[in-house]
């Protein structure tokens, strides 16, 4: 079973899959995103999202959140 992010529907881009594991994948930027048209500072925004979302362990089915970005531009 997939696990969904609620709320989170328009930056979700796909499911992703490692062996037998199967996750939803949501675009950081565009949560982020969402978490400002509600309201929110972009640094509000920033630590709801790095605190309550990817800090939020649901499960081997937790969402996975990605920047997306070039093979170059990784550290």
């Amino acid at each position: 079973m997939i696990l969904g992010a609620d709320g989170l529907e328009e930056a979700f881009i796909g499911v992703a899959q490692q062996f037998d594991k199967k996750f939803a994948v949501y675009d950081r930027e565009k949560v982020v995103s969402i978490f400002i048209n509600q309201g929110m500072t972009k640094e509000e925004a920033l630590e709801y999202f790095n605190f309550n979302v990817v800090g939020g362990w649901v499960g081997e089915s937790t969402p996975a959140f990605i920047d997306l970005c070039s093979i170059d531009e990784v550290e």
